[in-house]
């Protein structure tokens, strides 16, 4: 069943928490880091990678927390004998455990990131935000446990939620044969079973995630009260000649995405939320 809920003593022990009240929170803030409801427990993101989990205690991925202490850039035979300390903790860690979670992004999540970056839910300016990242449904089919949908966004004047799912131009479950339907359009169209399917659980339970996140973050969100039946495919990452040339022949050949919502942007730093919820199309 899909759920989105975090207890009352998890929430109290992360407030008494210096590595997320001193680091995280700042840079929640600032929209350094994205912070993610799921079942029990919150994740904490940056630039595409999972930078913390919270339960009854932080952890993160050994890749992120190899982190040692030196006084320069670079380290002798004789450092590592004599002269270097392991980080004792997350919080004394905290910048270098960042950075290196921002180095281990494939070119999606990287995307991704610059969207709810720019447009977290603790952005008062905007009225389109972006509530959740990576929503797991449970899956019905033996091939996978799991769909994994990229992005939610949160329309506050409407209260309605809708779904992204982001691809590079370079992935290739965007390309298929002329006059045939590419990969994604069925993993589009398992999305949207999965909303009509459980839409009333989907709302009930970011309904939940609204309070939370409003409790935690003081971002005087409105509870949703509807979910576009549509998920948006976002295709973004190539130039003019490549809009011109291999999208114009093999994803506009009026075929290729017939029925499915979608919006195209060459730069993804150039993403307006409030632009791009307006000017989605239907194939």
């Amino acid at each position: 069943m899909f759920k989105k809920n975090l207890e009352t003593i998890t929430i109290q022990s992360l407030r008494g928490n210096r590595l997320f009240t001193d680091k995280l929170g700042p840079d929640i803030e600032a929209g350094a880091v994205f912070p993610a409801i799921r079942a029990g427990r919150i994740d904490f993101y940056h630039k595409g990678g999972k930078l913390f989990s919270y339960k009854k205690e932080f952890s993160t991925h050994k890749k992120y927390a190899a982190v040692i202490k030196s006084k320069g850039d670079y380290i002798s035979e004789l450092d590592l004998e004599e002269n270097i300390e392991i980080i004792k903790s997350f919080f004394d860690g905290y910048e270098r455990i960042r950075e290196n979670c921002s180095q281990y992004s494939g070119v999606e999540a990287k995307g991704v990131s610059r969207i709810y970056h720019k447009y977290p839910f603790t952005n008062k300016d905007s009225n389109i935000v972006v509530l959740d990242i990576e929503i797991s449904f449970e899956a019905d089919s033996e091939e996978r446990s799991q769909d994994r949908v990229d992005m939610l966004l949160l329309n506050k004047k409407t209260q309605q939620l809708r779904f992204c799912e982001a691809k590079h131009y370079s992935n290739s479950e965007l390309w298929s044969m002329k006059g045939t339907r590419p990969k994604v359009v069925s993993q589009i169209e398992r999305y949207q079973e999965q909303i009509e399917r459980q839409g009333s659980d989907i709302l009930r339970e970011y309904g939940k995630y609204v309070e939370i996140i409003n409790g935690l973050f003081e971002c005087g969100l409105p509870e949703p009260k509807s979910i576009d039946d549509k998920v948006t495919l976002l295709v973004f990452g190539f130039d003019r000649d490549q809009q011109k040339g291999r999208m114009e022949d093999l994803l506009f050949d009026g075929v290729s995405l017939t029925g499915i919502q979608h919006y195209f942007i060459g730069s993804i730093a150039a993403v307006s939320l409030d632009n791009m919820w307006k000017a989605v199309k239907c194939g």
